[in-house]
This record gives structure tokens, sequence and C-alpha cells, in this order.
């Protein structure tokens, strides 16, 4: 994809980090692996749990993926100025939730020159789903030397997962949510129907 104008990318990044908070409340609310259902078309979403660089507070982050043999792919589309990239290039050692459970991590960037960058890039993308059309990039159409031109900001990272994790503080962590929700929507419609018959009967 041609290079964004300052203005442009900051708008993209803006959105971004809207759709963000949303694809982590539907992973809170337990359900994360929903959304990798079509992955053609929704595309395949994680979330990795990275520390701040000059915090040293815990931040989650969703992104599209490719699972490749043991490995899980993702890339960084605006490149070293993501705060989850540069996060990771200080401390590589993660969390990950993924549709079939969570684990610690290690994430390692795959260098420009990787003979097989460009195929595992063009994994990641597809599972981008519409967010690719988004960008500008058609993986599946778009011939090697296009592709690599559009994406050579883009840094692509290897994670291996570890050991999986149990307990609090994971996907779902909010479904909870889900019957006081039931319940209040219960009294709402409770009380609209008396309400109802209240201005019948009057």
């Amino acid at each position: 994809m041609p290079a964004p104008n300052n203005r442009l990318e900051q708008m993209l990044r803006q959105g971004f980090r809207l759709f963000n908070r949303f694809m982590l409340l539907l992973w809170r609310l337990g359900l994360g692996p929903w959304l990798s259902v079509v992955p053609a078309l929704t595309g395949r979403y994680l979330v990795i749990t990275h520390t701040g660089r000059k915090s040293g507070l815990r931040r989650r982050t969703p992104l599209n993926y490719a699972q490749v043999g043991g490995t899980v792919y993702v890339t960084a589309g605006f490149g070293a100025i993501s705060d989850w990239y540069r996060n990771i290039q200080a401390n590589p050692l993660i969390e990950i939730w993924l549709p079939g459970g969570r684990w610690t991590a290690w994430a390692e960037e795959l260098p420009d020159d990787h003979p097989e960058r460009l195929v595992l890039l063009r994994e990641v993308i597809k599972g981008s789903g519409f967010v690719a059309l988004l960008m500008g990039l058609n993986p599946y159409a778009m011939s090697d030397a296009a592709f690599t031109r559009a994406t050579a900001p883009y840094r692509l990272i290897a994670i291996t997962p570890h050991e999986a994790l149990h307990g609090s503080g994971g996907p779902g962590d909010l479904v909870w949510l889900w019957p006081l929700a039931g319940v209040a929507a219960l009294a709402v419609g409770m009380l609209r129907s008396a309400q109802n018959h209240y201005r019948k009967t009057t």
C-alpha cells in the first residue's frame, strides 16, 4: 500500500484503536472464538498481552494472524511505530489468546530477507479478511512484486506458544455480564408491560 500521508495515517490508527477496543470487549465477553468463524470475510483474531515499555503495565491488543504449524504469525501494518510492536521489541515474553486457548509465548521479528517472509505475510494478510481490502491489499490476486512493494513497511512477527494458562484474567473474564444483562432486559420488559397495562386500565 502506498505510504499514507500523516493525516490519513492518523485517522486510520485512531479508527483501528476504536475497533480494537470493541474486538477486545468481545473476547472478554467470551465471543472471541466466534470472530474467526468466517476468516475469508471477517478475518482471524487473537489477542496478545504485552508489557508497556515505559509504564510496565500489561496491555492487550487484538490482531489478525495466521498459524503455520506450531507458530503463529502477526504483522504490524503501521510498521515500527505501532505501540504493541515496540513493546514486544523491549519485552518479547507475552501472553496470547487464541480460539483454542491461552498461552505464554515468545515473540520474535523475522527479518526482511527471511526466505519465507513473503509467503507467511500473505497468509497473515489473508487472515485480515475485509480489513486487508480497506488497506488496499488483495493477498489473493496481487503479484509478488506488487505485494512486496505494498507491504514494505510491515513488520512480521513469529510467536511461539509455550505454557498453557488457566484461571482468571483470560478470555471470557466478563462473561458474567450476560446473565446480568438478561435480568436487566427482563426487568425492563416487565416494567414496560406493567406501564402498558396501567395505561389501558386508566
